[in-house]
């Protein structure tokens, strides 16, 4: 562990000599101005900025070395999943920097960017094939913009049909976190709606709560439990009857490609993680795209631009009922192409992502079953939830994993499971990779020692009870 010293002696303000530099600058060949006539006093600096002054040496070095203590999925496994962490194919990014592709502007005339037009035309055909709906847009950012897009179309359709009365969007237990935000913001009260004791949506709970107020449901499927939502086309159905729609969170599609299209299942409206379930890396935030799939009879309320095509050529166009914009120009093109890419490069064979994180999840679910605590019973999808043994914790496991040269899973999600440990080996880790994390799991399940983990990182865990206590929230 680093004493507080040495972490200070590690910072780059502390490496610096008064004079160095890391640059050499041109002398100027104009004049210079001083900013004394230029800007009013009170917003002049009185004292020089407290900037390191360093050579380019050590600048370079500094930033090497903290790199190296990244945790990345090129360098460890992730058992987050496809959430941020998972292998995503170069090819991908190398189509996205096709200058052709990279140096468009989004102000381009439509006949200059023909070729990108073709790529989201296709890219929407991709889209509609894998989710059964008919209708595509790809202009929302991110997930969750996604969510909030889906609902809004929702909103904007019982606006138009006059019904006033529809004031209310359930939200199983098993949701993400932004479905109730997204109802909330969309101007509807958010229902809760129980589980089974199969970790899905209570069909009777609903029964009773969907009714002439009901404008949809939100369900994830699978859940964030891990669990496929076995009674989706009933939970369709009693939704249906009350004249309101049901929206899917497209979150884990990467659970169901080829295997289940949620038009089938009864859905109206969904969205695609498409930097999720078809590459990109997502770490750190961004970028993202929440694309859209839904049916005939929310199509026309649709976020505008879409993409068509007339005879050889393709066009923006606006439906009929558009809600407007909900971002900037077209969509993140660059997630947009690298979906494509992906999509393309798998062809038929899109399935088999399917299957091998639905394959990797439940050969962890069967081997830390037994040592560990496993909530549901039945197999899962492309991830699983266990509980460590009987008076462990979750953090401490965690942490634990850390000194095993692993990065910890989600942990105390979802929330209606205690000490949860969210789980998800994604399609792309060999069964070596995944013995040595079970391996790593069982091992800490039989360690009586694990409150002070991780001993071998390069800081050690905080206190928290102290942290609370005798907050610094500034530097």
């Amino acid at each position: 562990m680093l004493s507080s010293e040495q972490t200070l002696g590690n910072l780059i303000r502390d490496k610096g000599r008064p004079g160095r530099r890391g640059y050499t600058l041109p002398k100027p060949d104009v004049d210079e101005i001083s900013l004394e006539n230029v800007l009013p006093e009170d917003a002049l600096r009185k004292e020089k900025p407290r900037l390191p002054e360093v050579d380019e040496p050590t600048v370079i070095r500094h930033y090497t070395n903290l790199s190296r203590k990244n945790w990345g999925i090129d360098t460890n496994f992730y058992p987050l999943g496809s959430c941020t962490m998972k292998h995503n194919p170069r090819a991908n990014e190398a189509a996205a920097a096709v200058p052709g592709f990279a140096g468009l502007h989004p102000l381009q005339p439509e006949d200059q960017a023909q070729g990108a037009l073709r790529v989201m035309h296709e890219l929407q055909v991709f889209l509609s094939e894998i989710s059964g709906f008919p209708a595509i847009s790809l202009q929302p950012l991110a997930g969750a913009q996604g969510e909030l897009t889906s609902i809004l179309m929702v909103k904007k359709y019982f606006e138009d049909a006059g019904d006033e009365g529809r004031t209310n969007v359930l939200i199983p237990e098993t949701a993400h976190g932004t479905n109730p935000a997204t109802a909330t913001m969309a101007g509807f009260n958010a229902q809760s709606i129980g589980l089974d004791e199969h970790g899905c949506v209570n069909v009777e709970e609903l029964k009773e709560k969907a009714d002439e107020t009901t404008a949809a449901l939100m369900i994830t499927n699978p859940n964030t439990c891990g669990v496929y939502e076995r009674n989706i086309s009933e939970i369709a159905e009693l939704l249906h009857e009350a004249g309101a729609f049901l929206y899917m969170d497209g979150a884990n599609m990467n659970a169901n490609l080829g295997r289940m299209r949620p038009s089938d299942a009864g859905a109206d409206i969904m969205h695609f993680n498409l930097h999720k379930t078809f590459s990109t890396p997502h770490g750190g935030g961004g970028p993202g795209s929440g694309a859209i799939a839904c049916s005939e009879k929310l199509a026309p309320f649709r976020p505008v631009p879409v993409v068509e095509k007339e005879g050889e050529s393709y066009r923006f166009v606006s439906p009929e009922k558009t809600i407007g914009r909900v971002a900037g120009f077209h969509g993140n093109f660059g997630v947009l192409l690298k979906a494509w890419n992906y999509i393309r490069m798998h062809g038929p064979e899109l399935k088999d992502v399917t299957d091998m994180a639905v394959l990797n999840a439940n050969y962890v679910r069967a081997r830390l079953k037994g040592t560990y605590r496993i909530p549901y019973e039945g197999p899962c999808k492309h991830e699983v939830v266990v509980q460590p043994p009987k008076g462990m914790k979750a953090l401490d496991i965690a942490k634990g994993l850390i000194d095993h040269g692993f990065h910890p899973p989600t942990i105390y999600f979802p929330l209606v499971v205690k000490e949860a440990m969210l789980i998800e080996p994604t399609e792309t880790e060999s069964k070596e990779t995944l013995d040595d994390f079970v391996g790593a799991m069982l091992e800490l399940a039989q360690s009586k020692d694990l409150e002070e983990a991780p001993t071998k990182a390069p800081t050690r865990r905080l206190d928290e009870a102290k942290a609370a206590r005798q907050l610094k929230a500034h530097w």
